[in-house]
């Protein structure tokens, strides 16, 4: 089957945030950055917000301080504010390749986040190769919920099922799967541990 449209997770797919602030601690990234799961053990208040926190600029920002406050991070709002700078993320190795290779197939961004990521991509020069950006806080929906996938879709002008979602978690991106999306997983290490594994899996894509 050829694939006429390619969707992308943004934060552990194409990105990755890396701040040296945040480096030495692994557990911290991970909370950060993961798109599912890390609620466990959290106060219900803050659980609650830091489920809906890709949907609301404003929750957003409320947990993550809280998050860098508990982890005792000195002066976690200005660190906040650092890692919303499209500065503190880096493309993986093979990012524009892989998009380069899909040049002819139209692409969208499709992320659980929440705040504007198309800074990111105007910086590194990538935004002429991404067609649409489909974000949970402007959308009002997160992944796994089929409707941001679907949306990604019918604003690309094609069937799910020509279409390949290419993220970091089974959980959250491989929800394209149940509007008859393919998917393709690939691991959110250090950018400086993962130089073409992105690019190898968009050589599978027929497109």
């Amino acid at each position: 089957m050829t694939i006429r449209a390619a969707l992308f997770d943004f934060s552990g797919t194409l990105f990755r945030l890396e701040h040296p602030e945040l480096e030495s601690n692994g557990d911290l990234m991970r909370a950060l950055t993961a798109p599912v799961g890390i609620a466990d053990g959290m106060d219900p208040e803050l659980a609650d917000g830091w489920h809906r926190r890709d949907l609301d600029p404003d929750v957003h920002r409320w947990v993550h301080v809280k998050v860098l406050e508990d982890a005792l991070v000195p002066d976690a709002e200005a660190l906040y504010d650092q890692l919303l700078h499209p500065e503190s993320w880096k493309p993986y190795p093979d990012t524009r390749a892989t998009l380069e290779h899909l040049k002819d197939v139209p692409v969208a961004v499709v992320s659980n986040i929440g705040w504007d990521i198309r800074s990111v991509f105007e910086l590194h020069g990538l935004t002429h190769l991404v067609d649409e950006f489909v974000l949970s806080y402007e959308e009002g929906v997160i992944k796994p919920d089929p409707k941001i996938f679907t949306t990604a879709c019918e604003r690309l002008g094609v069937d799910p099922r020509n279409a390949v979602m290419v993220g970091d978690s089974e959980e959250a991106d491989g929800g394209a799967e149940s509007i008859g999306c393919s998917f393709r997983l690939v691991n959110p290490v250090p950018t400086s541990d993962r130089p073409t594994a992105l690019l190898d899996v968009a050589r599978t894509i027929p497109v």
